[in-house]
């Protein structure tokens, strides 16, 4: 039994996606789609200011394979201190891994490698426990990987290998939604809600402070927390309100 007393509310990760030392977001993450929000620090203060106790922290570079951010990555997590640090993007062997966990990130989301390095992936899960979790970024039932420009496999036969090595906590997308402000994919979390009792964020089409509702109430099912990005950028509601909503 999942135990809510103590936590009934939603997490609200805010999020930080950074490409060529800029805050950017994409458009159901495509390259080439990107709006630019200026610096990566100041994007990150504004949360914090705004009561952030999370920030989900993208190096979209890295993501795609085209170099990437680590000076700027490590800028934004100093400038934050006291705020936890969910940090993706390209983190793939043992080196990329142990980088992202020296730069005082308090959890690594692993993409690419769970569906690639399964062996690794189930390694590292072993090794590390709750500072992994594993985003699993879908278009219908199919995952996607390499920045969401290739196949990745079937979701509930990668999700059933990741409950079998322990997964401790999944980080779903639909990455149709993904930066279009159309609203998240309610019935795609419900489904895997009921196929894991491990904690789960929600990402992708976060609009309206009515889409924050509608996921805090799949709290009791286990939904932990939600990444929300483009609507805070633009101003649809600001991240105080959001976190009203999800706290309710």
């Amino acid at each position: 039994m999942r135990e809510f007393n103590q936590a009934p509310g939603l997490e609200l990760l805010p999020a930080v996606d950074v490409a060529d030392g800029k805050a950017v977001r994409l458009t159901q993450g495509e390259a080439g789609s990107e709006t630019s929000y200026g610096d990566p620090v100041d994007a990150a203060a504004n949360w914090v200011s705004q009561g952030a106790e999370w920030i989900h922290l993208v190096d979209l570079d890295a993501a795609f394979g085209r170099g990437n951010n680590a000076g700027v990555i490590r800028r934004v997590i100093k400038s934050v201190r006291g705020v936890k640090i969910e940090l993706s993007g390209g983190i793939r062997d043992d080196e990329s891994l142990e980088a992202a966990l020296d730069s005082g990130a308090k959890r690594i989301n692993l993409g690419t490698a769970a569906l690639e390095n399964p062996e690794w992936a189930a390694n590292v899960i072993g090794q590390y426990g709750e500072a992994i979790a594993v985003g699993l970024d879908v278009r219908g039932t199919t995952l996607a990987a390499r920045g969401w420009t290739r196949d990745g496999g079937d979701l509930w036969q990668v999700l059933a290998r990741l409950e079998e090595a322990g997964c401790a906590r999944y980080v779903v997308t639909d990455v149709t939604k993904d930066g279009t402000l159309k609203g998240p994919n309610i019935e795609l979390l419900k489904q895997v809600l009921d196929h894991t009792e491990r904690p789960v964020v929600a990402s992708g089409g976060v609009s309206s402070l009515d889409d924050i509702a509608a996921l805090r109430d799949l709290v009791p099912l286990g939904l932990e927390g939600a990444i929300v990005g483009k609507a805070l950028y633009a101003g649809a509601f600001t991240l105080a309100e959001a976190i009203d909503v999800a706290s309710d």
